[in-house]
């Protein structure tokens, strides 16, 4: 299979599960307990249909728009995800390039694999920065200093993670960093020893944002113990709070999903809100942020940006996100299986796919810029 042959998300995703080794897709594709919620973001936009405009005259289409102060080409951006350079040695480089070629955002993790300083060297694109609350106060207030000494634009803390999620498929392969592989873990990566040869031969894996304060190399820190042991689960919104102003700046928190935690979020001063459930990778069960997406806007949309993640596979989805309300939407597998199966390249192809998509889904909707979409353009099964 060649990226040529690649025309959707599922194209992508089958690529990517020929390169890895199966623990490496696994930890990509699953999510917590039965997955139920995984299915369910993309099944959400499913039970919503778009009713378009004819004869409206869409020539050009704007597709760009502001979010949390920052201008982007396109609805779109690369969520900050960790662990990048697991999936393909350019890892976060690639995300960024590809970001900054068709003029979007893009986060880097407190996971991720490359410098935040790196990446702000190389590109001036918009930039997040997404971490996790430690038990470790000293910690926390070093990395949203770094962030800052960086030049990073927006700070992004992810609030549904103050535990790790029950990732099952992760357990039956012992999938951890460093690898601490069981035997069926071991004998998927003998599978694939093209993955061996190209990890092997590019810089050492390490993890910038955290190698000063945490030893993931001198025992088998699995993902999920990261999560159990060193972040703190009784995190407050006297906390955030906090966070908020001594960051005086564009500060959004990731992973909210209720309306009463999205009107404290404009009363302690946040610039943004991201629904989102965590791709399907926390809490089980837990509702689709696109089905949440009308409630929330309607209680604070008026007073901070709300922007989703979650199951968006098609232009098509980003639209009906945008005809509700949300002010831009969050792509997270859609850019990570092509960044492993082809790096940049893929990542690439994976947006201007996207791009190409929503601009024929606007002109078919018979809108030329973002604001012409609302609620009239759709209809609920």
């Amino acid at each position: 299979m060649r990226l040529c042959d690649c025309h959707n998300f599922h194209d992508f995703r089958t690529m990517a599960k020929r390169r890895l080794p199966g623990p490496i897709f696994d930890y990509i594709d699953g999510a917590a307990d039965d997955e139920t919620t995984h299915r369910r973001n993309s099944e959400s936009f499913e039970r919503c249909d778009l009713v378009p405009n004819v004869l409206r005259g869409v020539g050009q289409v704007d597709m760009s728009v502001t979010v949390m102060g920052q201008k982007l080409a396109m609805p779109v951006y690369c969520s900050p995800t960790a662990l990048q350079r697991l999936f393909h040695h350019e890892g976060e480089r690639a995300v960024a390039a590809a970001a900054a070629k068709y003029g979007t955002m893009f986060g880097v993790s407190s996971l991720g694999t490359t410098s935040l300083e790196e990446l702000r060297r190389r590109h001036d694109t918009p930039q997040v920065y997404q971490f996790y609350f430690h038990k470790d106060r000293g910690l926390n207030r070093a990395m949203m200093q770094r962030a800052r000494d960086a030049g990073v634009e927006v700070m992004m803390l992810t609030v549904d993670s103050i535990t790790g999620g029950n990732r099952e498929r992760d357990l039956r392969t012992g999938f951890s960093i460093p690898f601490r592989l069981n035997l069926a873990g071991m004998l998927q990566f003998a599978l694939k020893p093209s993955w061996a040869v190209n990890y092997l031969t590019h810089e050492r894996f390490r993890l910038p944002q955290l190698d000063a304060h945490v030893d993931m190399g001198g025992g088998a820190m699995s993902i999920s113990r990261y999560f159990t042991e060193m972040l703190d689960p009784s995190l407050s919104w006297d906390d955030v709070a906090e966070m908020v102003q001594h960051w005086s700046g564009r500060f959004c928190l990731k992973g909210v999903m209720s309306v009463d935690d999205a009107r404290r979020a404009v009363e302690i001063g946040c610039s943004g809100i991201i629904l989102s459930n965590h791709g399907g990778r926390q809490l089980d069960g837990s509702r689709a942020a696109f089905d949440q997406l009308a409630e929330i806007v309607d209680a604070v949309g008026d007073r901070i940006d709300v922007i989703m993640d979650g199951g968006v596979q098609r232009g098509t989805h980003v639209l009906k996100a945008l005809s509700l309300g949300a002010k831009a939407v969050g792509l997270g597998r859609y850019y990570l299986y092509p960044l492993a199966a082809a790096g940049q390249p893929g990542v690439e192809r994976a947006l201007a796919k996207m791009r190409t998509e929503i601009e024929r889904g606007m002109k078919l909707m018979g809108c030329s810029s973002v604001d012409q979409l609302s609620r009239a353009n759709l209809r609920f099964r």
